[in-house]
């Protein structure tokens, strides 16, 4: 178990506030049906992470033409997510100290409801922008919070709850792009319809965190992890990891954003165009599990950031060769590559050895990363309307991959961010 363990969070100390904590809710012992709750809470949030961005690149032409946008700004459009991961999601520890964890994904929850019903039917861009930007605050949120979540009623399954996680957010963005068109094909053709749907679901998250909003949880940890003298920037393998995550991030946005539209410009349907994307994202459910546990057992993770790049590349040239021929092989190669999120989130848990370090490791990667990743799929909106095609994006993405690669390999090395700070901590 201990190996499934590490990737999440390295083991507490006994004076850290987690295990304090966390010790004193395992002594409380909290019923079994609140246990049972907290579970259908962490699924159903989960499987609400996604959906607000992958129906929409699902419905992406129909938006478009309905809004009047240009492709520059459907290309802002696919990049709203990142950014607002980046922003919403530094704000997700403070919350979570003045209302307690349970409380802010409750809100999140209801912040994806709102957003999702309203900004089908704002009639305009910068409100169908507003309206997403709403969903996407409470993503970000409880996306940071999931894992305090976990830690905090599962201290002894951490590992097997974070796999229940991800294996239902790749569900919630699978289902999403495939079922999508489907949906609004059966309830009249009205794109407006086939968007707010996803509403239901987020609704849905709601009820079994209402009755947790009282539950404070142990945030001690965050202000922990603030006070321990560690300069994260200080660390050759903490700007490494920032960068492989924001190159990763960047892939992955930009394939659930512009995917189905390539695949519908070559010929593919829409309804195939949006199962296409939907076995891309299912990818993540399998390797979601297989590839933190094989990372956590190599000393050096370069060989599966080099194996999971490569079959990026051969997917990028088999849509640039012969999109729609070959699709079904690309979509899984992408699908693949697209597994690095994971891999990043392993590597996190490997390259600290402390659990101070690794809130703070965690916090600068996925928050640098974000932001490295927001000009990428704005840059492919722009690329296909000044070039009517599709050629110069994908030339892009293959060439993004090759960086992705070489970071990734430095930051798969067998080394710890405390070291290298203290390393190149001036002396004193």
């Amino acid at each position: 178990m201990a190996s499934e363990e590490t990737p999440t969070m390295a083991p507490p100390t006994a004076d850290s506030p987690i295990s304090s904590d966390v010790g004193a809710e395992a002594k409380a012992g909290p019923r079994a049906w609140t246990i049972r709750l907290v579970t259908v809470g962490i699924v159903l949030a989960a499987l609400n992470l996604r959906p607000a961005i992958t129906s929409l690149g699902a419905l992406l032409e129909e938006v478009r033409d309905g809004l009047g946008m240009s492709g520059s700004v459907a290309g802002l459009l696919t990049s709203v997510p990142p950014l607002c991961f980046a922003v919403f999601g530094v704000m997700a520890p403070r919350l979570a100290k003045r209302f307690g964890a349970s409380a802010v994904v409750c809100f999140g929850m209801a912040a994806i409801a709102a957003g999702l019903i309203i900004r089908p039917y704002t009639g305009n861009t910068v409100g169908f922008l507003v309206a997403s930007a709403l969903a996407l605050m409470g993503i970000a949120v409880s996306n940071v919070l999931m894992p305090v979540i976990v830690k905090r009623w599962f201290p002894d399954r951490v590992g097997s709850m974070t796999g229940l996680y991800s294996m239902a957010l790749a569900a919630g963005t699978s289902l999403a792009a495939a079922l999508t068109v489907p949906m609004t094909d059966a309830m009249g053709g009205s794109w407006q319809t086939g968007l707010a749907v996803w509403a239901g679901l987020a609704v849905a998250a709601v009820l079994p965190w209402i009755p947790l909003v009282r539950d404070k949880g142990p945030v001690q940890q965050v202000r922990a992890a603030g006070d321990d003298g560690l300069r994260i920037t200080r660390s050759r393998t903490a700007w490494a990891l920032a960068v492989f995550f924001g190159l990763q991030a960047t892939a992955a946005y930009i394939t659930m954003g512009w995917m189905a539209q390539i695949f519908r410009d070559s010929g593919v349907s829409a309804s195939t165009a949006g199962v296409l994307l939907a076995v891309t994202m299912a990818m993540g459910v399998p390797f979601g599990f297989v590839i933190p546990r094989v990372a956590a057992r190599l000393p050096s993770q370069g060989p599966m950031v080099v194996a999971l790049g490569l079959c990026g590349l051969a997917g990028y040239a088999g849509m640039y060769f012969a999109p729609s021929s070959g699709a079904w092989a690309w979509a899984v190669l992408l699908g693949i590559s697209n597994c690095s999120f994971p891999l990043a989130l392993t590597m996190v848990g490997m390259r600290a050895r402390t659990g101070v370090g690794v809130a703070k490791l965690s916090a600068f990667a996925q928050s640098t990363g974000y932001l490295i990743s927001i000009p990428g799929p704005l840059l492919v909106g722009v690329l296909y309307q000044h070039t009517g095609g599709w050629s110069a994006p994908i030339a892009l993405m293959a060439a993004l991959m090759v960086p992705q690669i070489v970071v990734g390999v430095l930051a798969g090395r067998n080394r710890t961010v405390e070291d290298e700070a203290a390393a190149a901590a001036p002396a004193s």
